[in-house]
Order: C-alpha cells, then structure tokens, then sequence
C-alpha cells in the first residue's frame, strides 16, 4: 500500500481565512482536524495517482493482470481538455482515460482496465473487492492493482459534510497468494434516491446506515464486534465516531483515526492511510481483523474485513 498527498499543506486557520472552508476553524479543530494538503494548479489527480504507483516500490508490476482506478469527482477520470473538446467538437478528448496512461507510463502491458465513478468516497473499496472478485473467478487474474486519485478544481471549497478535504491518491495491490492482509468480506448499501442529500441531510443517516452496513457485513463474515481488532474508517469527524462507536458497541480508542488531524479527509483514501498508520505502529497483530469503512455520495456505504496474514512486503 502507498499513498500521496497533494503539495500544498495548510493548517485549518490558514485554509478558514483564505476562504477554502464553511465551517469556522475552530469547528473544524474540534471536530479533530489540524491541516489538510491541496494540490497546487499545475498537480493534477493523474500525477499524484502516479506518485502512489511509483511508492509501492513493486518491481513486478509488469506482472498486473488488471488495473482498478477509482475517481471520485467524475472529472478526474478524464485527462483530456475539456477546452479542446469544445474547440473541435470531437468528444475523443473527453475519454483520455488516466487508467490508459498509467498503464502504458509503468509498462503494466498485460493488465486489464476498470474504471469506477460512480462509488464516490467509497470507490477505493469497491475496486478492492472487485479484485477480488476477479481474482476469485478469472483464473488468469493473480495480480490487480487498485487505486484512487482525486483533487478538488481550483476554487472549489474544500469541505464537505463538516469535513476537511485533502487532494490526494491511494495505491494497493491485491495478490492471489500474497502475505500481508487477507480480504474476507465485502458489503456494499447504497440509496440513489438521495443522491443529491444536503450536507446536513448526509450527515443525519451517516449513523443509521453504517450501523446498518456493520452489522450486516459482520454477519456475511460470521463475526461479532468484539471479533474485531480495530475500525480502519474514513478520516471523519471524530465526535461523529465517538457517537457511532457507543452505537456499535465498540470502544472508541479502538476507531484508527491516526491520520484525521494531519491529513484530513483524503477523498477514497482515507481506509488505505489510515491503515498503513496503523501497521507501520506495529499495532496490527498475525490473526487480529480489521474492519475498514466508508461512506460516500451516491449515496453509497462500502466496508471491507481484513485479516492480518504476515508481513506487508
């Protein structure tokens, strides 16, 4: 797993004063957010999408059966001019896919490739149960690289639904036979007829329907909460956690909001950064299960069990 975060990092006064907020600062810090990282103009989604492919350090990624790329602002999936577009009336520029170009720019020639925009926030786990289900059912298929990349347009604000925004991409790669982290179950909710809930309307069913999505996966996983090592959330407002965790049944100090202050919200990526926090504390034992959530516009509602098999190469 491997991650990148936009060039630019400002704490939250900073970013309240220029304008790049709703909510006052003081708010924000309460809610348990310290700084967030805003790509600079000349940064796209695609860039920092390469940056977290190049982390992983993988030297077989030659080796990918299948490429999942997840973008949550539908405009980041396209790295063509919309400009161009309108000048030739030719819509070819509106379908140069980022997942093309990250492909041919890291020679993954073999691999095949998905594009998920439609899961929002969630997207990340979508492509990592995608591959597994591919990986399940294709017996060509051992390798897929998934990943998410996303960064707000200039002088777009950069909260939402009370939380602070960071530009941002996520890689992971999924193996067949891979030491690491298995993935065990996988659920999905999602309401389309509130695709277009306020912000406060958003945050009004964010408790009951992932309370809904929780114990639901935790019975397709044939598990109790008190199965359950940590919670690898979104980088959400923690008071929103504390509240979710007595609903849940499930104590606070164990929610890995490691990364809430000095990232904010990553877009998708949030389950990925916070995890690697938790792994590289050497706070993940061989054995212990992990539940990683997430909510998104759509409205969509992803989870994923992990369990801890060995070592992250």
């Amino acid at each position: 797993m491997a991650y990148a975060l936009g060039d630019q990092t400002f704490g939250v006064e900073e970013s309240a004063k220029r304008g790049l907020t709703l909510s006052p600062s003081e708010v924000l810090k309460d809610a348990g957010f310290s700084q967030h990282s805003i790509a600079s103009a000349n940064l796209s989604a695609y860039q920092l999408a390469y940056q977290s492919v190049k982390k992983l350090e993988d030297p077989q990624l030659k080796d990918v059966d299948a490429i999942v790329y997840a973008t949550c602002i539908p405009v980041n999936s396209n790295v063509g001019s919309s400009e161009k577009a309108t000048a030739s009336r030719d819509v070819k520029h509106l379908m140069d896919y980022p997942g093309s170009h990250l492909q041919a720019d890291f020679a993954m020639d073999k691999a095949i490739l998905f594009g998920l925009t439609q899961q929002a926030c969630t997207g990340l786990l979508g492509g990592l149960r995608l591959a597994k289900m591919l990986i399940e059912t294709e017996p060509t298929i051992k390798k897929v690289l998934c990943l998410t990349a996303d960064r707000f347009p200039e002088g777009a604000l950069y909260e939402q639904a009370y939380n602070l925004i960071c530009d941002g991409a996520a890689a992971a790669m999924v193996e067949a036979d891979a030491e690491g982290y298995e993935i065990q179950t996988c659920h999905q909710i999602t309401n389309g007829a509130m695709a277009q809930a306020s912000d406060d309307e958003t945050v009004g069913h964010f408790f009951n329907y992932t309370s809904r999505l929780v114990q639901e996966t935790l019975a397709r996983n044939e598990s109790r909460m008190p199965d359950i090592r940590w919670i690898v959330p979104q980088n959400t407002n923690s008071k929103a956690w504390q509240i979710l965790g007595r609903v849940l049944g499930f104590p606070f100090e164990k929610v890995a909001l490691k990364t809430l202050a000095s990232v904010g919200h990553m877009i998708s990526g949030d389950n990925i950064v916070n995890l690697l926090a938790l792994d590289q504390a050497g706070e993940i034992k061989t054995g212990d299960k992990l539940l990683l959530l997430m909510a998104g516009y759509g409205l969509n509602w992803q989870s994923i069990i992990l369990q801890k098999t060995g070592g992250l190469k």
